[in-house]
C-alpha cells in the first residue's frame, strides 16, 4: 500500500515502538497521523515531539483506554472496579452477547477518523494479563473458605464481581469483535499488530518471575493471551470483508527510549526511601507478618539512579539491563528495526516476519485426496440411507441451530416438491399448506426435528411444536422470553423450522436466485471458472439439502471460506 496521503491511526503512538513508527511514517508523507495513547498528556507530548518532523502531515492526539466503553476511557482500572455501577457495566460489556459495539471507545475512535491503516503497538497481552486473575481469584477462594453459610458476604460479592471483570479471554474476544466491526464499517484497508511472545523469546525456564515461582503464572498468562490474539488475527485475516491483517511479533526485549539519571517510578509513582536501623530489627518468631512495619524510618526522599528507559517494557538499572540483554538471556531489538519491518509489510514487502502469513503457510488445509474421499463418503451414506429406508437430515450436534433448521426446511421442501424447479412451480402459499400437511401426517419426521431441540412454527405463526429441549432462544440465566413479533422472526431465522408463507417465499426467492445465476452460465462454457452451474444443481432431480444450505451460508450469511 502507498502510505503517502493516507490517514493512519497509531494505537500506542507515545510508546517506544509507536514513536519509532511515527518517525518513519512521516518520511512518507501521510495525510494525517492519529496518535493514540492512554493519557492526554502522553498523546499531546508525542505530537509536540514529532511536530518538527511532520511537514504537511496533520498530527492528531487521541487518548483513552481502548478496551472499555467511551464513558470509562479516562478512568483508571481502580476507578472502574471500585465503583459498583461501573463494575456491573464493565462485566456486562465483557460477558453479554451483543451485536452492537457502538458504545466502545475503540469503535468510536475508528469510526470518527476512518483511517486507511491502523498500526497497533499497544501491548494488549500485558495490559490484560497483568490484571492478574490469580490474585483476584485467590481472594474469592479465601472468601468462600471463611464465609459461613448464610453469612454476610458483601465483600465476597465485590471480589466475585472484580473476578468477572478480570477474565482475560472474554476481554480479548470482545476487543477483537469491536475492532473488526469498526474497521469493516470504516473501510480500513490494512491492520498491523505489533504483538509479543510474552517472555521476550525465552522458554518455560525464564528466570523473571514477578515474585512468583518459576515459571510465573502471570507471565504465562501473558504468553497465552499473545498466542490467542495471534490466532484471532489469523481468523480475521481469513475473513473476506476484513482489512489486510498482519502481525509482527518481537521475541526479545525492546530497547531503548532514553538513558538518564533521575527518579525511579513504579506504576507511575516515585519509590519512597525508608530505613530500618539494626537496633529496630524485627524478631522472627513462629509467624512472619509482612504488613507495614511501624519501625520504619521515613527518609523523605525518593529513589534516584541511572536508568535506561525501555518505554512500556520497563525501566532498568545498568545491572538489570546488562543481565537481561546478555547473550543467552532476552537479548534485545531496537524499536527502529521493528518499525522498519512494519512499514515494509504495509508497503507490500515480504519480510518473512508476518505471524499471520506464517500461520497461513504452516497450517494444513483441504487436500485433493479429501475431495475424492468426500464423494465416496457421500455415496456410502446415501447407500446406507436407502438400505435402512431412513433419511437422515441433522442431529444438532455441530450447530448452529440455524444449520439444522435450514437442513430440515430444505428436506421438507424436498419431500413435498422434490426438485428445485418443482418448488418454483408451487406458490409460497401452496408450499406452506403442503409443509403443514406433511408435518401433521409424518410423526417420525416431526419427532426427529423437535427431539434435537428445533421447534416447528406452524403456518399461523402462533402454534409451536417443540420437544424437551429448545435450542433457540437460549440464555443460561432464564427460560422465559418476550414473544414479540421481532423476537419470533429472529428465533425463526436462527433456529426454528418456519412453515409460514413468508418463509416459503424466502425459499422461493433464494431458489430462484440460484437457478437464475446458474442459468447465466453459458452451456458451452466448459472451463474451470464456475463450480455451481446448471449441471451442479440438477434442477429437475431431487434437491441436495447439504449443498443448498452450503450455498445459503456462503451467499446469504457471508460465511465463505477465502483461503
Amino acid at each position: 500500500m502507498e502510505i503517502t496521503n493516507k490517514d493512519i491511526l497509531i494505537l500506542g503512538g507515545w510508546g517506544l515502538v509507536g514513536t519509532a513508527l511515527c518517525r518513519q511514517l512521516l518520511v512518507r508523507n501521510p495525510r494525517s497521523l492519529i496518535i493514540l495513547s492512554l493519557t492526554q498528556e502522553q498523546a499531546e507530548s508525542a505530537c509536540q515531539e514529532l511536530a518538527a518532523e511532520a511537514g504537511d502531515t496533520k498530527l492528531i492526539p487521541a487518548w483513552g483506554n481502548i478496551f472499555v466503553r467511551s464513558d470509562f476511557k479516562d478512568l483508571s482500572r481502580d476507578e472502574i472496579l471500585n465503583n459498583p455501577q461501573n463494575r456491573m457495566k464493565l462485566s456486562e460489556d465483557v460477558l453479554e452477547q451483543t451485536t452492537s459495539f457502538e458504545h466502545f471507545f475503540l469503535y468510536d475512535l475508528i469510526i470518527k477518523y476512518r483511517p486507511h491503516v491502523i498500526i497497533d503497538c499497544i501491548n494488549s497481552a500485558t495490559g490484560l494479563a497483568y490484571q492478574d486473575v490469580y490474585s483476584v481469584g485467590l481472594k474469592v477462594h479465601q472468601g468462600l473458605l471463611t464465609t459461613p453459610k448464610g453469612g454476610d458476604v458483601p465483600d465476597l460479592l465485590e471480589e466475585v464481581e472484580k473476578l468477572l471483570c478480570s477474565l482475560y479471554l472474554p476481554q480479548l474476544i470482545r476487543h477483537i469483535q469491536v475492532l473488526y466491526q469498526a474497521m469493516k464499517e470504516a473501510g480500513t484497508q490494512s491492520y498491523v499488530k505489533v504483538g509479543t511472545s510474552g517472555t521476550g523469546g525465552m522458554g518455560l525456564n525464564i528466570p523473571y518471575t514477578h515474585s512468583e515461582g518459576k515459571p510465573s503464572r502471570v507471565l504465562l498468562s501473558k504468553t497465552s493471551l499473545a498466542g490467542a490474539h495471534s490466532l484471532l488475527l489469523f481468523l480475521m485475516g481469513r475473513t473476506p470483508d476484513a482489512p489486510y491483517v498482519k502481525e509482527v511479533k518481537p521475541a526479545t526485549a525492546i530497547a531503548w527510549k532514553r538513558i538518564t539519571y533521575g527518579e525511579i517510578l513504579r506504576h507511575g509513582e516515585p519509590i519512597a526511601l525508608y530505613d530500618c536501623p539494626p537496633d529496630r530489627a524485627m524478631e522472627i518468631g513462629e509467624k512472619l507478618d509482612t504488613s507495614i512495619s511501624t519501625d520504619l524510618v521515613e527518609l523523605n526522599k525518593n529513589l534516584k539512579g541511572i536508568f535506561i528507559d525501555t518505554g512500556e517494557n520497563g525501566t532498568f538499572s545498568p545491572g538489570e539491563f546488562t543481565a537481561i540483554t546478555t547473550q543467552g538471556q532476552m537479548e534485545f531489538i531496537t524499536p527502529e528495526e521493528i518499525a522498519q519491518t512494519v512499514i515494509w509489510e504495509i508497503e507490500g514487502g515480504a519480510t518473512g516476519h508476518d505471524i499471520v502469513a506464517a500461520l497461513d503457510a504452516s497450517v494444513l488445509s483441504s487436500t485433493y485426496r479429501a475431495g475424492v474421499m468426500r464423494s465416496l463418503a457421500i455415496q456410502k451414506m446415501r447407500k446406507l440411507s436407502e438400505d435402512h429406508k431412513d433419511e437422515v437430515v441433522a442431529f444438532e450436534l455441530l450447530g448452529p441451530p440455524r444449520l439444522s433448521k435450514l437442513l430440515y426446511e430444505a428436506h421438507i421442501l424436498k419431500k413435498i416438491a422434490g426438485s428445485l424447479n418443482n418448488i418454483l412451480a408451487n406458490s409460497p402459499e401452496e408450499l406452506s399448506d403442503k409443509a403443514v400437511q406433511l408435518i401433521n401426517e409424518d410423526r417420525i419426521l416431526r419427532s426427529k426435528i423437535i427431539s434435537i431441540g428445533i421447534p416447528i412454527l406452524l403456518s399461523d405463526g402462533q402454534k409451536l411444536l417443540r420437544g424437551q429441549a429448545v435450542k433457540v432462544p437460549h440464555d443460561p440465566r432464564s427460560t422465559i422470553f418476550d414473544a414479540t413479533p421481532d423476537n419470533i422472526n429472529h428465533w425463526c431465522d436462527t433456529g426454528w423450522v418456519d412453515l409460514r408463507v413468508s418463509n416459503m417465499k424466502k425459499w422461493h426467492d433464494r431458489i430462484g436466485e440460484i437457478l437464475k445465476h446458474a442459468g447465466k452460465i453459458g452451456g458451452d462454457d466448459s472451463s474451470s471458472q464456475f463450480i455451481r452451474d446448471a449441471t451442479f444443481w440438477h434442477p429437475d432431480d431431487p434437491l441436495d439439502e447439504g449443498e443448498l444450505v452450503g450455498w445459503i451460508f456462503i451467499n446469504e450469511d457471508k460465511g465463505k471460506r477465502m483461503k
